[in-house]
């Protein structure tokens, strides 16, 4: 129950995240930054997504994560001839908060990509924008990983610079 339990509260921040994610990159409530966050200029505009691929997995593994939220305690089954009245399906739940925690992963990185591309765009307007010093060091280093996008690109390998740098470098981010 324990691991439900976590397992949902997880996906509920994947959920909350592709939430922001889609006003972030809809011009109806991102104030004023192109449709989808999208680069792309002139004659070339019309044939660039942006980060729309992007906005459109970040929903997808928002919906696996919520999906494997369902409660596995609740598929307990009597078994041993009825010696055993409820049997333990933590080891499925952790299994499944796993493959959750995976997806929020993804979904978190989505996100830090868009940010990034959001912040360029801002300070390209000549916007001042009040970052603390931290934020500031990890979106430089983020920056180095994933610069600003002008055409479509083919995101995976990005997605996996910044989880690994995230994975590998846990206190430089956080301190």
């Amino acid at each position: 129950m324990a691991m439900d339990l976590i397992k949902t509260q997880v996906a509920s921040v994947a959920d909350l995240v592709d939430r922001q994610m889609a006003c972030l990159v809809d011009p109806k409530f991102n104030n004023g930054l192109p449709a989808n966050l999208s680069g792309a200029q002139g004659r070339r505009k019309t044939i660039n997504h942006g980060l729309k691929g992007l906005q459109i997995s970040m929903s997808a593994w928002t919906a696996e994560a919520l999906k494997l939220t369902m409660p596995a305690s609740s598929f307990s089954r009597s078994t041993e001839l009825h010696n055993q009245d409820k049997v333990s399906m933590g080891t499925i739940s952790a299994r499944d908060c796993i493959r959750v925690l995976d997806l929020v992963e993804q979904v978190l990185v989505g996100m830090i990509i868009a940010i990034r591309q959001a912040v360029e765009f801002r300070r390209r307007e000549g916007m001042e924008l009040e970052i603390s010093e931290n934020t500031e060091i990890f979106l430089k280093q983020v920056s180095k990983l994933v610069g600003f996008m002008e055409e479509d690109e083919f995101l995976e390998p990005k997605l996996r610079r910044v989880l690994n740098y995230i994975k590998n470098e846990p206190f430089t981010i956080l301190f």
